[in-house]
């Protein structure tokens, strides 16, 4: 006897707030948020029951309130310096995001924005910076942003100058720019060229943790200083060890 089967072409349904954020609207925290207060549309309907599952052809629709608070929210570059914990802070020490203080912050940034005690709610650092490393940290209110940076599928390109000890030959470049592994699993391909006679640049697409000191220590080099100078499209520049400035509108990473 003939057997028929139909195939389903439908779509399945996702989590309203899960595509929020994968359309890069806002964080599924911020979601969730707008969903519960009704500020979300879709397909020109209000939704306020959070836990909605929608088509993902759907068309969503922040109201104008949810639009404002997006655009309120704000994003700090702060040049780190060593001694300070990008996250949680560790004993004896302090968390960076205390350096974001009225008086610390750059006159020279240009961002037209006055400090407001509320850009420090909610304000999180989009990826680490170990604690014996300088350069360029930042830190945001704005979850697109943090997706952008730090989320499972981010490809920004982070540049670091990295001062060595030891001695490196050519086999040895060739393995920091591809063939190394940490933790039985293989590295992305990076950018690693000479600076200078004792410094390294480094160009990488992931952020393990201490990542780079430990490739050196794989290739027979001692890292003895590490300073982040570019996130994406942003660069340090002239930022002064231990202030900050606000990203401006005409940037993006």
């Amino acid at each position: 006897m003939p057997f028929t089967f139909t195939i389903n072409t439908m779509s399945e349904p996702i989590r309203l707030s899960k595509l929020m954020s994968e359309r890069g609207l806002c964080s599924r925290r911020e979601a969730d948020s707008y969903i519960e207060k009704g500020l979300v549309f879709v397909d020109g309907k209000r939704v306020s029951e959070l836990g909605t599952r929608v088509d993902p052809d759907c068309a969503i629709r922040l109201d104008a309130a949810a639009n404002a608070r997006q655009a309120e929210r704000v994003t700090i570059l702060l040049h780190k310096p060593i001694g300070y914990v990008s996250g949680q802070p560790e004993p004896g020490y302090q968390p960076a995001v205390t350096l974001i203080r009225p008086e610390t912050l750059w006159q020279d940034g240009r961002a037209g924005r006055a400090f407001h005690p509320t850009h420090l709610k909610g304000l999180a650092p989009a990826g680490r910076l170990d604690i014996d490393s300088t350069g360029l940290l930042v830190l945001t209110q704005d979850g697109r942003i943090a997706k952008q940076l730090i989320g499972d599928h981010s490809d920004v390109e982070k540049e670091y100058l990295v001062r060595i000890e030891g001695r490196l030959d050519e086999k040895g470049l060739a393995l920091l720019n591809h063939g190394l592994s940490l933790d039985g699993r293989k590295l992305r391909p990076a950018r690693v060229v000479w600076q200078n006679a004792d410094q390294l640049r480094f160009m990488l697409k992931e952020g393990r943790k201490r990542q780079i000191r430990r490739m050196c220590e794989l290739v027979g080099l001692n890292v003895v200083g590490l300073k982040r100078v570019r996130i994406g499209r942003v660069r340090l520049g002239d930022l002064p060890l231990g202030q900050w400035r606000y990203l401006r509108d005409d940037e993006a990473f």
